[in-house]
């Protein structure tokens, strides 16, 4: 039992819902996690239930409670996976499966977009990049391809505002998730303008109303009953993911800078304006607080390269611990073996943008070995890294978070080869430490989200780069940008020739005698 009231946080991811149960002064009580299924009914295809969506948020809040033993809640915060399409009909009932982020259907309209200038249009705007998970040219693509589901939408709801939306009964989001829609970011509204210059008034009214982080409604009684919690308790609007685990590293200057290695990876660095950004190529995402961005680059390459190369190389069945200490008996630079860290199947958004990105090890030889394999892939997503931090002229120190931090040799890796100190967060849930932060600032009559943040994160281990390091990094960056983009060209034809089908050649029989 705890005499300090306590925080849920709840972190929606793309795989995995958690909810946290956390006290005021930053520990930890409980965790508890709920697998949700991502569906493919087609390659290029990526879906999540709603409902089981909602179905995890419950499981999980209840499991925590649970564990978390005497306690009494103050406030709900919420978090989760952003972009995509949730869409839902005049009873606040989804219309189909949430398409999400990582969806690619829409990677041929994308092309389209960039040929006419909209591309160009929505980047001067929101300030952010077009890729085929973005939501603007994502209803364009929903209403051709399944014009009756567009029809009968009359909601578009992300992934936490949805969650909020069964918590409380309201529907709204933030300047944080409406970003990456229609909002101008220098303003913090919704764009009229851009609206009209890419035709897309038909969609207004999809829009949600935008609330600030800390504003809060009370917890419906119905849903109170199913998560076990008291109803009226204060839930908050919250913020996505990214930005959610921004503040609970307690990044909140401007010129501080983080990094998220997960299902995809994250570098952002706080400015005090969007005139303020560095690059043409990111992502920027208005934070409500006083005209502040973060300017992000948000590559695809994430652990599912890692996941993948650990398939590959025959390691199944290894334990992570396992498959370190393999990569670890090899020394900088793999053995002359470069990987490029483009596997997601729609393709890259940042540093740069291409649809036709793909993977591949180079350098290889019949004397390669699987621990060079491995080793490359790290050194791969800290290369990525490492471009995207020189991209946005970060300099100092990059704190980090994300599945992969647990990983002390990326963390090293990642020193090594960007020539940055790595302070690795060593509480869990950042997300949900974000998100109880902002529901922390929200009980105080002056909310102060940096000062609840600090509060909130605990002690940071340190992974000092290696200054004899520093010269053979270079080299090896320099040659990983010149292959990358020396392949770069035949990215189309290499996907076209992956996508088509078996030749009817493949099904000969061998010729005989007779």
């Amino acid at each position: 039992m705890t005499d300090l009231p306590v925080i849920v946080g709840i972190d929606a991811g793309t795989t995995a819902v958690k909810a946290t149960v956390l006290t005021t002064d930053g520990r930890q009580l409980s965790t508890a996690r709920e697998s949700v299924r991502v569906a493919h009914p087609r390659r290029d295809r990526a879906e999540q239930s709603m409902h089981e969506v909602w179905q995890a948020v419950a499981a999980t809040v209840r499991a925590a409670l649970a564990d978390a033993g005497e306690i009494e809640v103050a406030v709900v915060g919420v978090t989760g996976q952003g972009d995509g399409a949730w869409l839902l009909d005049e009873h606040h009932d989804p219309v189909g499966p949430a398409v999400l982020w990582l969806d690619g259907r829409a990677a041929d309209r994308v092309r389209t977009w960039e040929a006419d200038g909209r591309a160009e249009l929505l980047r001067r705007t929101t300030g952010s990049v077009l890729f085929p998970g973005a939501l603007p040219v994502l209803l364009e693509e929903l209403e051709a391809g399944d014009p009756g589901l567009l029809a009968r939408a009359r909601h578009q709801a992300n992934c936490k505002d949805w969650i909020r939306l069964r918590l409380t009964g309201v529907l709204e989001t933030d300047s944080s998730e409406a970003s990456r829609t229609y909002l101008d970011v220098a303003t913090g509204e919704y764009s009229l303008e851009l609206v009209e210059r890419l035709g897309h008034q038909r969609f207004v009214h999809l829009l949600p109303p935008i609330a600030r982080a800390w504003a809060h409604r009370p917890l419906r009684s119905e849903a109170a009953a199913e998560l076990g919690l008291p109803a009226g308790i204060p839930v908050v609007t919250g913020l996505v993911d990214t930005a959610a685990a921004g503040v609970g590293l307690a990044i909140a200057d401007p010129g501080q800078s983080y990094a998220i290695i997960g299902t995809t990876a994250f570098l952002g660095t706080v400015h005090a304006s969007a005139a303020d950004r560095r690059t043409d190529a990111g992502i920027t995402i208005a934070t409500g607080l006083d005209g502040a961005v973060l300017e992000c680059l948000a590559p695809m390459s994430g652990t599912p390269n890692l996941e993948w190369a650990r398939t590959v190389a025959g390691r199944a069945s290894a334990s992570w611990h396992e498959i370190e200490a393999e990569a670890r008996t090899v020394g900088p630079g793999a053995g002359g073996v470069l990987y490029l860290p483009y596997g997601a199947e729609s393709g890259e958004r940042a540093p740069f943008s291409d649809v036709h990105a793909s993977a591949g090890w180079l350098g290889l030889s019949t004397a390669t070995t699987a621990a060079q394999l491995l080793r490359a892939v790290y050194e791969g997503l800290a290369l990525s890294l490492r471009e995207c931090r020189e991209a946005l002229a970060v300099k100092g120190n990059i704190r980090l978070c994300g599945g992969a931090a647990a990983s002390s040799l990326l963390c090293q890796v990642l020193a090594d080869v960007t020539g940055c100190t790595i302070e690795r967060a060593t509480a869990d849930e950042l997300g949900a430490r974000g998100v109880g932060a902002v529901g922390l600032a929200a009980l105080a009559s002056s909310p102060d989200v940096a000062g609840a943040a600090a509060r909130l994160l605990g002690e940071l281990d340190v992974f000092e780069p290696d200054p004899a390091a520093a010269a053979f990094h270079d080299r090896q960056y320099a040659t990983f940008l010149a292959i990358r983009d020396s392949v770069r060209p035949h990215w189309p034809e290499l996907r076209t020739l992956r996508q088509a089908p078996a030749s009817h050649t493949d099904n000969e029989q061998e010729p005989h005698d007779g």
